[in-house]
């Protein structure tokens, strides 16, 4: 089922939200917070993974909890900015399509004005927190690093006026978190495979899904001309690429489990209910049904990042 465009706009007049709290709990919900969910865990599983590989020198640790409160702050504010900045951006794409034209900004109740300084004001305090790590730990890489990665996240809002492989790029800019998790924690790791294969997995697993969350969207966007793999390829074909992504990320997953010293049981246990969650996310939206959109995007993977990056943090603490 794909949603039809309409050029009608939400008939009820909607006044401006004002109050600091109220616009800040109404940015909460149009960005969808609770998605930081889904890179979160295996940000902090790359940040144990790290911290257990040793120093250099054999040593390995837990990571300190200023290291974790930076990395979780690091995320929140990262994703927020990316997040603010797709919905200024968007805001004329939201209006055009009545599945979103009641976010924040094309409804009127927060400005495009607004939303930008959103995005400015956390991209700023993303750096900030980045340079925590020169101070505690003195690791100038983060903070060094920073800008790029701001502008790689913002990027992705723009990839869909000209390519179907925007879902890729999105992929690819949630499969930072664990990389940079590493740099933060422990450049040392990445002399390994694991984080490069840890990272390669999110971005199968994320782009898959997105594949799939696009499937509501394209009557409007094939009018609109935006692009996505539904959309530009077809539902079905674009849904046996997202099937094949996520056979990707399966398999990347065991290969990571094989290679690494430092998870066991548990995430070998997490790989298998992984395995059992993306199987019903496809049942859900088999032959392009998108009537439980929701509970296959959202709720079926975040209990796959959560049930993953806890079971690999278990097996490093055990």
């Amino acid at each position: 089922m794909t949603v039809a465009k309409t050029n009608a706009q939400p008939a009820d007049h909607v006044e401006p939200v004002t109050g600091f709290v109220a616009r800040l709990r109404l940015l909460a919900a149009d960005i969808k917070i609770s998605h930081t969910v889904f890179a979160l865990p295996f940000a902090l599983l790359a940040t144990f993974l790290a911290a257990d590989f040793g120093d250099g020198q054999g040593r390995a640790s837990v990571p300190g909890w200023e290291t974790i409160v930076l990395i979780v702050v690091c995320m929140v504010l990262a994703r927020t900015m990316a997040m603010a900045a797709n919905r200024w951006a968007d805001a004329r794409i939201d209006a055009d399509n009545p599945r979103t034209a009641r976010r924040a900004v094309p409804s009127g109740k927060l400005s495009a004005t607004y939303m930008l300084s959103v995005a400015i004001l956390c991209a700023g305090l993303f750096m900030a927190a980045c340079s925590g790590f020169w101070l505690f730990d003195n690791n100038a890489w983060p903070v060094l690093l920073a800008p790029g990665v701001a502008a790689f996240l913002v990027g992705y809002s723009f990839t869909k006026r000209f390519t179907w492989l925007c879902h890729l790029y999105l992929g690819a800019a949630l499969a930072i978190s664990p990389l940079a998790a590493c740099i933060a924690v422990n450049p040392n790791y990445l002399t390994q495979p694991e984080p490069y294969l840890l990272a390669g997995m999110v971005m199968c697993w994320v782009a898959g899904f997105d594949v799939i969350y696009a499937l509501q969207d394209v009557a409007v966007d094939r009018e609109d001309g935006i692009h996505s793999m539904p959309a530009n390829l077809g539902e079905s074909t674009a849904l046996w690429i997202s099937r094949f992504l996520h056979a990707v990320c399966l398999a990347t997953l065991i290969v990571l489990t094989a290679l690494s010293e430092q998870l066991g049981i548990g995430f070998r246990i997490g790989i298998a209910l992984a395995a059992a969650l993306l199987l019903l996310e496809h049942a859900l939206v088999w032959r392009s049904k998108t009537n439980h959109i929701d509970l296959a995007f959202f709720t079926v993977n975040g209990v796959i990042s959560l049930v993953l990056g806890g079971a690999g943090i278990v097996d490093i603490l055990r």
